[in-house]
């Protein structure tokens, strides 16, 4: 059992699908599979360490936000949130990206 303490919640607020683009950029729209199939909207994860995602989470979008975890952890706040310990990042797959919501725990 783990003794290190959570660091901060990543909440899946939603998962987008940008069809106007994947139309006009893709060569086979048709066989784009829709929004991303790793997450869920509503979906949670608690992050124990600033160095690894948790289990499941996608490497793309773990490589894109992990530096707003950081910030998040390490006690940082993003200009006009209104809550602090708190910010909304998302996915850079721009054909279909996520949007997260990253809280800090404790």
């Amino acid at each position: 059992m783990s003794t290190q303490k959570a660091v901060c919640k990543i909440t899946v607020l939603k998962r987008t699908i940008n069809n106007d683009l994947i139309e006009q950029y893709l060569e086979n729209p048709s066989t784009h599979p829709g929004p991303c199939e790793y997450f869920q909207d509503g979906q949670e994860f608690v992050v124990d360490s600033i160095w690894g995602a948790p289990d499941g989470f996608c490497p793309w979008a773990w490589a894109d936000i992990r530096k707003e975890i950081l910030m998040v952890a390490g006690g940082g706040r993003y200009p006009g949130m209104k809550e602090s310990g708190v910010i909304i990042t998302g996915c850079s797959d721009w054909f279909r990206p996520v949007l997260f919501k990253v809280q800090k725990l404790g």
